[in-house]
This record gives C-alpha cells, structure tokens and sequence, in this order.
C-alpha cells in the first residue's frame, strides 16, 4: 500500500499510553495530514492531549507507532 492510499490506523478519541518514566494516558483528539503540490499524501500525523497539573495539553506531532506501541 503506498502512502497516497493510506487511511488512518486510529480514530479520534483512540487513548494510549506513553512510554518513559512517568507514562501518562492521552487522548488523540484530531488527525493532520499532509499534501504536496501534486496532491500526494505524504505525511499522517496525530494529535494528542493528555491533564498535567490540572492542564490540558496538547501534542500536534504523534506518529502512529506511538499510539501503536502504547495502545489501551
């Protein structure tokens, strides 16, 4: 399958853990993709948040093996 034909792997709302010493559960809220000038897809990315303090924050730039390696 190449990149032009791909579908996202996740749905909105999919929730995950991350990897590391303090893992948090995060919450993908929205799915960016990326075109060239010939209309190719040629990026997938995700967006995430996840409560730190009482605050939401978010991260625009999740690849999917991410949310592959730390899926709940």
């Amino acid at each position: 399958m190449s990149l032009i034909d791909r579908q996202p792997k996740y749905r909105i709302g999919q929730q995950f853990k991350t990897r590391g010493k303090a893992p948090r559960v995060c919450t993908v809220v929205d799915i960016l993709k990326t075109f060239n000038n010939a209309g190719d897809l040629v990026q997938l990315r995700y967006v995430a948040t996840y409560e730190f303090l009482g605050q939401t924050v978010t991260d625009r730039d999740v690849p999917e093996t991410t949310i592959a390696m730390g899926a709940l």
